[in-house]
């Protein structure tokens, strides 16, 4: 009998205190708060294909200037820089027609530019003749592409800030175009230009264009122009006009074009200030200049 008064060991159980009703709501608060949190995981994001698509055919452009620019054929760097220009004013509209607007495609095409109209035509013209003046050379180039990035990097931190209907500078798409126009009409014998004067003249029009981009001339951007509305027919025969006059003679065209707009910001400048509404050519001021 002695074994069955042996008392049987206790189970090492640890009995737990009721909680009480406002400890259970706490918890179930807590456990849909973490719900909540593994909801909110951010979402994956894509890009928009058709007008980045655009703006890579344009850097493409503009690298591939750059090899044939090392290649010794400048010619065809040269046409490489206006396509990209073309490509480059393509992608902006299609996104706004589209819908397909992001920071993303913001931030792509400012790279973009900065290699197709910035070290592009930099480097074709340094190779072409600027390498002939040494020192001189590749300090114009330097200037040019500078001026390009500064002038980006403005446009960029002034979206919404300046008018719409005018670019702060020359734009850099029309500097690019006006630095490979004068290297495609130069290799086509076309310039009445010296040999030896030839490689000053490039100097001057590469720091014009370097310089042109960050001052504060006013150039017609174009914006204004919606290619969704209607427009006369007399419009029409005119850009019938344009390219015939183009398709002509592509280099001497394109070059006077471009040479044209280059100075129309100054002689915009010009009038406004003889209206009485001074505007500095260089600094950051805004381009009315005056009250209106």
């Amino acid at each position: 009998m002695a074994g069955n008064n042996r008392r049987r060991p206790r189970n090492n159980v640890t009995h737990l205190p009721r909680l009480s009703r406002t400890d259970q709501t706490m918890n179930e608060e807590l456990e849909h708060d973490d719900d909540d949190v593994r909801v909110a995981r951010p979402r994956k994001r894509g890009i928009y294909l058709l007008p980045n698509a655009f703006t890579t055919a344009a850097l493409f452009c503009g690298f591939y200037a750059i090899v044939q620019a090392m290649n010794l054929r400048f010619e065809y760097a040269a046409i490489a820089i206006f396509c990209a220009m073309v490509l480059d004013g393509m992608d902006g509209r299609v996104a706004r027609m589209t819908n397909t607007q992001s920071a993303f495609g913001e931030q792509y095409d400012s790279l973009s530019d900065m290699i197709s109209f910035g070290a592009a035509p930099a480097l074709v013209m340094y190779e072409w003749i600027l390498r002939d003046l040494g020192k001189w050379g590749w300090l114009a180039a330097f200037v040019y592409c500078a001026g390009a990035a500064l002038r980006l990097a403005r446009f960029n931190t002034n979206i919404g800030v300046v008018d719409k209907r005018f670019f702060q500078g020359l734009a850099s798409p029309a500097a690019a175009a006006l630095i490979a126009g004068f290297v495609w009409l130069a290799i086509d014998n076309k310039l009445p230009v010296r040999d030896a004067w030839m490689p000053w003249v490039a100097f001057g029009l590469t720091v014009y264009a370097g310089a042109s981009m960050v001052s504060n001339a006013p150039f017609y951007s174009g914006k204004a122009l919606d290619v969704r509305h209607r427009v006369s027919f007399g419009m029409i025969l005119l850009f019938m006009v344009g390219f015939v006059l183009v398709s002509s003679d592509p280099p001497v065209v394109l070059f006077c074009l471009f040479v044209a707009y280059s100075v129309s910001g100054y002689v915009v400048w010009a009038a406004r200030a003889v209206r009485g509404r001074h505007t500095r050519i260089f600094g950051d001021v805004d381009l009315g200049g005056g009250d209106e």
